[in-house]
């Protein structure tokens, strides 16, 4: 299940309808980083086209009411997911580029989610 960052509402119907279909079936609901998920994606792209981007990048997203959400990530780990140098963390929309250039982190901005890299993400931390 996403777990965020997000709108909140829309966050809490979905982690409510996760709980309830898992619930059902009798499976785990494994939480999800929107951010995590959107970060294996980019470097998933960078591998399959052959390319390496940046070490350190950092997943923005308009968490609206003029802030920004971000992780900084760098690497990947073990079980190939990308690994969180911050916590998602809020920043006003004035401050971003200031906070990402402090943490030497290049701006990705991301607009959507793919189901695939949450789905992803969900089941390599499920066998870690």
């Amino acid at each position: 299940a996403g777990m965020g960052p997000g709108p909140f509402t829309g966050l809490r119907v979905g982690i409510a309808a996760a709980r309830t279909f898992a619930l059902g079936r009798g499976i785990p609901v494994v939480p999800v980083v929107s951010h995590d998920a959107a970060a294996l994606g980019i470097l998933l792209d960078q591998a399959l086209a052959g390319e390496t981007g940046a070490e350190r990048f950092a997943i923005v997203t308009d968490a609206r009411r003029r802030e920004f959400a971000y992780t900084v990530y760098e690497g990947v780990d073990d079980d190939g997911l990308p690994v969180r140098v911050t916590e998602p963390a809020l920043t006003p929309r004035d401050e971003i580029e200031a906070v990402l250039t402090g943490l030497g982190a290049e701006r990705r901005d991301t607009t959507a989610v793919s189901a695939a890299m949450v789905a992803l993400v969900a089941a390599r931390s499920l066998a870690a």
